[in-house]
């Protein structure tokens, strides 16, 4: 009796958990339809049988230049993403491996930093970047993609730096390691689960930035969220070329996402189980 009601809620968990991943995809879906409407299609009312045509993809690459913002998130992504692992590494092994009594502190301080609006410091931001002459260039959204998404980056980092025996830093330590080779040598390669899991976290959120990368870019160092919200003018929305952006915009972090499933929840469940 007991295997069978074990056996109809592990169903209704299946069942639940397909509905929920359907709810979840279903905008995409939807977003993936709209592109393959036309213009009048896509203003007409809902509906999931569009007429395949291509002709908001088209109308898309002649209206705009899709490379050249593709390239920019490219870079911006793993640029950013690449500088925030050089600093948050040492930070995240100086927390895990050297705790002081203001270390929880400092994390949640850290944390609660992402809980602040952004609206609240474009003012001052936008002044620094404009005096700085850092405005619409890939070095100043890098630097402010790195900054905003640093104290994930840091928190993620030290979570799995925690799981490392420290004995190991010790025995290296008493082999003649120094700090480097302790950080470079043995703490990175022992981490590599959690450090690719965390490197593939941040180039998600920094490809889907959006509010800082429409704020301080006009055409130069504007990525593909910016590219996407060109298509909104005082005439009105465009939606089926809206959609078409939309899907050229998250098409290369859907599939850098598929591809890297495995290696994403490998690096989110490292060190779960000792």
């Amino acid at each position: 009796m007991a295997r069978a009601v074990s056996s109809r809620a592990k169903v209704g968990y299946t069942v639940a958990a397909w509905i929920v991943a359907l709810l979840i995809f279903f905008p995409i879906l939807y977003t993936i339809i709209t592109s393959l409407k036309s213009e009048q299609e896509a203003i007409a009312g809902f509906d999931l049988i569009p007429s395949f045509t291509l002709e908001s993809f088209r109308a898309v690459q002649t209206q705009n230049d899709y490379w050249k913002p593709f390239t920019n998130s490219v870079i911006l992504s793993l640029g950013s993403t690449l500088l925030a692992l050089i600093v948050a590494i040492p930070a995240a092994w100086a927390m895990a491996f050297s705790p002081t009594k203001r270390t929880k502190d400092i994390l949640m301080w850290m944390l609660s930093t992402k809980m602040m609006p952004a609206v609240a410091v474009l003012v001052p931001i936008y002044l620094i970047f404009l005096r700085t002459g850092l405005m619409d260039t890939r070095i100043g959204l890098t630097v402010m993609l790195m900054l905003i998404n640093l104290p994930i980056v840091v928190w993620m980092l030290y979570t799995y730096f925690r799981e490392i025996p420290g004995e190991i830093l010790e025995a290296a330590r008493m082999d003649g390691a120094t700090l480097r080779d302790e950080i470079v040598h043995v703490l990175t390669p022992m981490a590599v689960p959690g450090i690719a899991s965390t490197l593939l976290l941040n180039v998600i959120l920094a490809w889907n930035e959006a509010f800082w990368t429409i704020q301080l870019t006009t055409t130069n160092a504007a990525p593909l969220s910016a590219f996407i919200a060109s298509f909104s003018s005082p005439q009105g929305l465009f939606w089926a070329k809206l959609s078409a952006a939309s899907v050229l915009a998250i098409a290369p972090i859907l599939i850098l996402g598929w591809f890297s499933q495995k290696q994403l929840v490998r690096g989110l469940t490292f060190g779960a189980v000792k």
